[in-house]
């Protein structure tokens, strides 16, 4: 997938990793970024269309497709972190979680796969979360959205094959944006996420796994869960 000339849209560009996308995606060449945004009016990046976009809005997706026709690359990076738990959180704000994470990123697909066969076929990058395959208290119901988003992701890339769209889920554990300015731990620079992320894209890769992090919770998969909960309560 090149990314030169290409033409892509980004969710949630206004800051943290979505505003490193557009920004690296004007370095690398591309011909136009959309840049988009709840309030359009907190996207600040020179070179960028602004556009206006809630991903949980049907009807903001259904006019950024119609404003995009030219886009090549979509990157669904758009999220939210609610905090919330399972049992004792608010029900609401679970399904906020999911309206967000699940169904506003697959309805951004939905809206755009038609543009990007009509463009050649493209590339759609979900950002996912190291999240996707374990669950800690305090962010379960993000836990949840995320690992049905990267189940999502792997059933639209069998749904876009055909029309030769690329779709690509990426992993990460903690990355040092606004998101997570309450972590303690080790956090990677968000432009050294992006430089990661697009590589692997330009590289064709179906699955990025940025740090270390991610990497040792999906090894973890294969075997007992429980070695890997033990081994989280002291990491």
């Amino acid at each position: 997938m090149d990314l030169t000339n290409s033409v892509a849209l980004v969710t949630g560009a206004n800051r943290g990793l979505g505003r490193h996308f557009a920004a690296q995606l004007l370095e690398r060449g591309a011909a136009k970024v959309y840049a988009t945004a709840r309030d359009p009016r907190t996207v600040d990046l020179p070179g960028a269309e602004v556009l206006a976009l809630d991903i949980t809005d049907p009807a903001s997706v259904s006019a950024a497709a119609g404003a995009a026709p030219d886009v090549t690359v979509l990157v669904n990076n758009a999220g939210i972190s609610t905090g919330a738990d399972l049992v004792t959180g608010d029900l609401a704000t679970v399904r906020l979680e999911l309206e967000t994470h699940l169904f506003g990123t697959l309805s951004m697909v939905r809206a755009f796969a038609p543009v990007l066969a009509s463009n050649g076929g493209g590339a759609v990058l979900n950002v996912l979360s190291a999240l996707s395959w374990f669950s800690t208290s305090g962010a379960n119901a993000y836990a949840v959205a995320k690992a049905a988003a990267w189940a999502m992701t792997n059933g639209v890339r069998i749904e876009l094959a055909g029309q030769g769209t690329q779709v690509t889920g990426v992993h990460l554990g903690a990355a040092d944006t606004d998101m997570m300015a309450w972590y303690d731990g080790d956090k990677t620079d968000p432009a050294e996420v992006v430089r990661i992320v697009l590589d692997g894209v330009q590289d064709g890769d179906l699955e990025v796994l940025v740090d270390d992090w991610s990497r040792t919770v999906k090894a973890s998969l294969a075997g007992d869960p429980a070695a890997f909960y033990r081994l989280g309560a002291t990491a």
